[in-house]
């Protein structure tokens, strides 16, 4: 399986995402390598704290590091420049689109989805940084998504300080502890939504699948 994660502006867990989701995979026993195509090396840094359960690669090594992957996860690029877009998804069985419920994410996650919609590419989008204070917020970035037909994961990734514990400590969030060195309480609600966005990725795949051998 191919996925490359995508977005146009930072600070839309893209990197989380990615990271979470190749977690998952690991765990159920998938071989899995994260290329980290950012700039920024978030990936890169993100692993290089501690001990995750896949290799991260930058995207100059990805060709050699990603021959005996079963799930290979790009952390793409922020960037608008469409033409960024076209050659990170390209060869992608899925690009998901990490998407905040502000209006700003939302617009340029509907942008995103016509320009990979005109490609032919099949796409998702993924509410993340979601508050439970502010669940109306995220109702209404899913109704404006539908609205414009972008498909969107039912799984919504909560806000939580344990995704940022557990960045600094290079690890899952399903390991994260707080600052006295406890197991963080809220930190399985962020891997259970990872591992229903998981799922939901799976389900669009083998969909895809079955159309494309009717198809032929």
């Amino acid at each position: 399986m191919f996925l490359t994660v995508f977005g146009q502006k930072g600070g839309v867990a893209k990197t989380c995402t990615s990271v979470h989701l190749a977690c998952v995979w690991a765990q159920q026993g998938h071989s899995v390598c994260v290329v980290d195509a950012d700039r920024n090396r978030s990936a890169t840094a993100y692993a290089a704290r501690g001990m995750l359960p896949f290799e991260v690669v930058p995207v100059e090594a990805a060709a050699k590091a990603t021959r005996a992957a079963q799930v290979i996860i790009t952390d793409g690029q922020a960037s608008s420049h469409e033409e960024e877009l076209k050659n990170l998804s390209a060869g992608a069985d899925l690009v998901l689109l990490p998407t905040t419920p502000q209006a700003r994410s939302v617009e340029l996650t509907i942008e995103l989805s016509s320009i990979l919609r005109s490609m032919d590419t099949l796409h998702a989008a993924l509410l993340v940084k979601v508050d439970s204070r502010k669940q109306r917020l995220a109702n209404d970035a899913r109704q404006t998504l539908d609205g414009f037909g972008v498909d969107v994961l039912t799984a919504e990734i909560p806000l939580l300080a344990a995704f940022e514990k557990a960045e600094v400590e290079g690890v899952c969030v399903s390991e994260a502890v707080d600052d006295r060195g406890r197991a963080d309480l809220r930190r399985m609600g962020g891997w259970s939504a990872y591992c229903a966005a998981a799922v939901q990725i799976r389900e669009r795949l083998m969909a895809a699948d079955a159309t494309d051998s009717m198809i032929a």
